[in-house]
């Protein structure tokens, strides 16, 4: 934090990205003045697929040094249909993440009153979970290789990686959130199937639960969790995962909840002394870009998260005050949840929201 204020590095990305984010730093530089809070300081940044296609990086060679100099990142989407996707996500997020060292992917997964899920029979009270990701190593830790390329014989292996210190901190940060909210978790694994990476987790984890009886602990399949997610959301408040397990299911989380749209996510180490990084969802929609009409909410619950972080508590209790309040009214709603409101058409009602508040 400077003099002037708390230093944002703003990553619109691709896509979408732009557009939410603009709409999300309108209605977060609405609720820090209404709150009283510390100045956003922001500084825009290209890292982005466009940059790729200009000069054969998302971001330059020295972006991790200049991300580290910011207190938090806030970070659109990336993705583009002209550049691979491995090659625009090991090109700007996912170094972000491992090099920062973000171990905590935080999903919240809620449905507001007003807004209906596609479970018909579940509401706002059956659909409140957090999903502890963990973020920096597991199935994504990008180590493996390919041979024999174009022949017959051509072969691609990728390796895993769980340590123990990286579960343990997972675990330990997950059984603490859950302390402070239902004093229940569900870790994800699919140890029978993986007898050597899974059956770790799960052993590490049982350790870590040892150390909290009053959080009561489940251990579910992977493929279980998946349907019950659908079936039974109620049945879960905290939810630990790896990186591959948590990812998946949060798509089916934030579809439960309404729209890919509305889902938000924090990548942050608890330990601090690094920039957090913090995101919608969704990606980077191709498909709806510059028509104006993507789903700020998402976005603006990111920074929601990202206030939250800087310890800005009022000005996120008042951003989230606000999405609940423009949701549950229904008027004003983006195509994907039912409406024929613009972006900007729910930025502008949000800001008006927290300046009501």
């Amino acid at each position: 934090m400077t003099a002037r204020g708390r230093r944002i590095a703003v990553i619109p990305g691709d896509g979408i990205g732009e557009e939410v984010i603009d709409a999300g730093l309108r209605v977060l530089t609405a609720a820090v003045a209404e709150a009283g809070g510390t100045p956003l300081v922001v500084e825009g940044f290209d890292w982005s697929s466009r940059r790729y296609r200009r000069t054969g990086r998302l971001m330059p060679e020295d972006g991790i040094e200049i991300a580290r100099t910011y207190d938090a990142l806030y970070f659109g989407a990336v993705g583009d249909p002209e550049v691979p996707d491995d090659i625009t996500l090991w090109g700007l997020l996912l170094p972000l993440r491992q090099q920062l060292d973000l171990y905590v992917n935080l999903r919240p997964i809620k449905l507001f009153p007003g807004v209906v899920s596609p479970l018909r029979d579940k509401g706002p009270e059956d659909i409140d979970i957090l999903c502890v990701r963990e973020n920096t190593e597991g199935e994504y830790a990008g180590i493996g290789g390919r041979a024999h390329l174009g022949h017959p014989t051509e072969v691609a292996l990728q390796t895993d990686v769980f340590t123990r210190t990286g579960i343990e901190r997972i675990a330990r940060y997950a059984f603490e959130l859950a302390r402070t909210r239902e004093g229940r978790l569900a870790s994800i694994t699919k140890s029978n199937a993986s007898p050597y990476l899974y059956a770790f987790w799960d052993e590490v984890v049982d350790e870590v639960a040892g150390q909290y009886p009053d959080v009561a602990c489940e251990r579910l399949l992977v493929d279980a969790a998946a349907a019950f997610f659908v079936s039974q959301p109620e049945r879960f408040d905290v939810v630990l995962a790896s990186n591959l397990f948590g990812d998946i299911l949060t798509d089916i989380g934030a579809v439960i909840q309404g729209s890919m749209g509305v889902a938000a996510s924090a990548n942050f180490n608890p330990a601090g002394g690094v920039p957090g990084l913090f995101e919608p969802v969704h990606g980077s929609a191709p498909d709806i870009a510059g028509r104006g009409i993507a789903n700020p909410i998402g976005a603006i619950w990111a920074g929601a998260l990202m206030l939250e972080h800087l310890q800005e508590k009022r000005a996120a209790a008042l951003v989230m005050e606000a999405i609940a309040d423009v949701l549950a009214s229904g008027t004003c709603r983006t195509p994907d949840l039912g409406g024929n409101a613009g972006t900007e058409d729910v930025a502008d009602a949000l800001v008006a929201a927290v300046r009501q508040t």
